[in-house]
């Protein structure tokens, strides 16, 4: 049986800690998880780094299979996640039913934790959106959720915490007020790809496979994403 590589972003990782154990199971095989913010996997991968799936936003997976880093073949959609805003359990939930209201919540914050512009595609936009609403970036804190940004909400450190959805579901002791309003959201469609340097190329497809067929779509929904 095979040993499956997948590097991964963030946004998935619940939903894979959830599921893999059947398909370990199933099938035999087992899986070693690598999950980093985007900028470092891109290094990784630019660095020569290889793996058996690759999984990022499906923009991303199209242009390495533009430079032939991935097979255009062997892919599966996992789902679409939207940014989310979180509180600590217990806080005031704002407002942010609207563009207008969002906006007011976010003047009114002493200090708002998101992601690091240039790290993740949700830092990024998060960067350029605060600078459009006019938000003081001295009440901005850069800090991924694998990094502590969730950490920094849950101490009551900041006031609110925006990130995909599927980054922030679950946790205890953190409240999920909701999705952005749509004039301000992102929406990421995340994707899983073989890569051409895979080892378990077959095993790969067998995992995609797995994690996008109809009867795991209820784990992706519990985990954030919509499918």
């Amino acid at each position: 049986m095979a040993t499956i590589r997948v590097l991964s972003g963030g946004a998935p990782k619940e939903v894979f800690v959830a599921l893999t154990p059947t398909f370990e199971r199933q099938t035999g095989h087992t899986v070693a998880f690598t999950y980093a913010v985007m900028s470092a996997l891109r290094d990784r991968i630019a660095g020569g780094e290889t793996a058996d799936v690759l999984v990022m936003p499906v923009p991303l997976l199209d242009g390495y299979v533009t430079e032939g880093k991935l097979r255009a073949d062997a892919r599966g959609v996992l789902g679409t996640v939207l940014l989310s805003m979180v509180v600590r359990e217990g806080a005031a939930r704002p407002d942010i039913a609207t563009a207008a209201a969002f906006r007011r919540t976010l003047a009114v914050a002493k200090t708002i934790v998101h992601a690091t512009p240039g790290e993740t595609p949700s830092g990024t936009y998060l960067g350029k959106l605060m600078g459009e609403l006019g938000v003081a970036q001295e009440k901005i804190v850069h800090r991924s959720a694998l990094a502590g940004g969730v950490d920094l909400v849950l101490k009551g450190e900041a006031d609110l915490g925006i990130y995909p959805g599927s980054e922030v579901v679950g946790i205890k002791g953190l409240a999920v007020v909701g999705p952005l309003p749509a004039e301000v959201q992102l929406t990421q469609v995340y994707g899983a790809g073989v890569m051409t340097g895979a080892a378990e190329a077959d095993a790969a497809k067998a995992f995609i496979a797995f994690m996008t067929a109809g009867e795991n779509h209820a784990a992706w929904r519990r985990g954030g994403f919509d499918v």
